[in-house]
């Protein structure tokens, strides 16, 4: 019984018909970019035979998730949420088509794949926070949590899917079958979040402009508990993120192929859905920003040790333990988001989180990419790991009130010696509708 407390709470699928359908687009929309997402490195590879370009990747979509991620909460605080996602969707499904042309056409042109990568992340950063946002106007309050779970769990078996079955469709038909995938995973998410209720905003929502974003960045800014919640992440990722060293890897130390890179890939994702299926226990921490530390701490230190590993079944096994400590810092700190950003702010620091989130393993794959060159992949792992443990270790000691901060039991408040009168009321009005 004590088991079965852990694992995820189902009841929003049973209960609400528009969260299975935003839960199913969810899943093939993840599944097909997932898919992209690792083909595309792997095609570059196949042209350049650089990790450099490989992790030019990465910075590819850098720019465009950042500027779209500032608008895409502004924009998810100003419209309707459902025609938000569809035209995401239908943009995304576009951008998958030219890549299958340029697949079947034999291009071979490393910029012409930069370009698709930056227009998906340019979407893909409108997207995220209105699927955020559409949340808590789908599922009760009283199951918020469990349908946050329900998405990570979403995201964990598309990282995990998406390598195999791109791995599997490359060798079956190439790059342009693989891409073809995507193609095939949207069309079933648009159909389904067709069939979503139309979600107007209440007071006709904030215009979507520069003000709209400003004020969303004083909000964080004046609150260390959650700009040390994205500096975490920005850390974690930037300095450790270990995905644009597979490839080379994978040739050079594993002696294999495409295949061994994603089994390199399938085992991060693996740990991060064993985290998500057993992160049950993280409801009863109290002393939330000590162990988002520690967790992330954790994260550079397996990534570390995965660089010197000589055997890939010991590689697989440390990111595996990498990836269910990413899912522990992910529930963590998204959990003080919730509880810190009131409703009327959450698609803002939902487009936040999204570049963060996204923004910054990108970042991070660029940052591998460029010292694997200098210094080979193995010792580029190894330096990101201790890197990424030195650095939350002086962000703890810059910022002590992270530290102490504390979730406390169910109708008090979070304790930290930050908490201001404005922080308590977004608390007290935000609660579990925040995401």
């Amino acid at each position: 019984m004590k088991l079965l407390g852990l694992l995820i709470d189902v009841t929003p699928l049973r209960r609400y018909p528009a969260f299975r359908r935003l839960f199913g687009g969810q899943c093939m929309t993840l599944l097909g970019s997932q898919v992209t997402q690792v083909v595309v490195p792997w095609q570059v590879y196949s042209i350049t035979h650089s990790s450099v370009s490989v992790g030019a990747v990465g910075l590819a979509a850098l720019l465009p998730m950042v500027v779209f991620g500032l608008y895409g909460g502004a924009i998810a605080d100003a419209m309707d949420r459902r025609r938000l996602v569809m035209l995401v969707a239908s943009g995304s499904a576009l951008v998958s088509v030219v890549l299958v042309a340029q697949a079947l056409a034999g291009l071979d042109n490393v910029w012409v794949l930069y370009g698709c990568v930056a227009a998906q992340a340019g979407l893909f950063a409108v997207d995220l926070p209105a699927r955020r946002a559409l949340v808590p106007r789908l599922v009760g309050p009283d199951d918020l949590t469990a349908a946050n779970s329900l998405l990570f769990l979403v995201f964990s078996l598309g990282v995990i899917g998406g390598p195999l079955i791109g791995s599997a469709m490359v060798a079956m038909g190439g790059y342009g079958i693989a891409y073809l995938v995507d193609i095939v995973a949207f069309a079933v998410a648009i159909t389904l979040l067709r069939g979503l209720p139309s979600v107007p905003l209440p007071d006709g929502g904030r215009r979507a402009d520069l003000r709209s974003v400003v004020e969303g960045l004083r909000f964080i800014r004046k609150r260390p508990v959650l700009w040390m919640s994205y500096g975490l992440d920005i850390v974690a990722t930037v300095f450790a993120m270990p995905t644009a060293l597979f490839p080379a890897l994978a040739v050079e130390r594993f002696h294999g192929s495409t295949e061994t890179a994603a089994y390199l890939s399938a085992a991060l994702a693996a740990g991060t859905l064993l985290g998500t299926v057993f992160s049950g226990w993280l409801g009863s921490v109290r002393r939330v920003g000590l162990m988002s530390i520690g967790v992330v701490i954790a994260w550079g230190a397996v990534l570390g040790a995965f660089g010197l590993a000589q055997e890939l079944w010991l590689a697989l096994l440390l990111l595996g333990a990498a990836g269910a400590a990413d899912t522990f810092s992910a529930v963590l700190r998204t959990s003080v988001i919730q509880r810190e950003t009131p409703d009327a702010l959450v698609g803002r620091t939902s487009g936040v989180l999204t570049i963060v989130g996204a923004g910054g393993p990108r970042l991070g794959d660029g940052r591998a990419g460029f010292v694997a060159g200098a210094i080979g992949p193995g010792a580029a792992a190894v330096v990101g790991g201790v890197t990424c443990v030195a650095a939350v270790l002086a962000l703890a000691a810059a910022v002590p009130s992270f530290r102490r901060y504390r979730i406390a039991p169910q109708g008090d408040e979070p304790t930290s010696d930050v908490a201001t009168a404005d922080a308590s009321e977004s608390v007290k009005g935000s609660g579990a509708e925040a995401h």
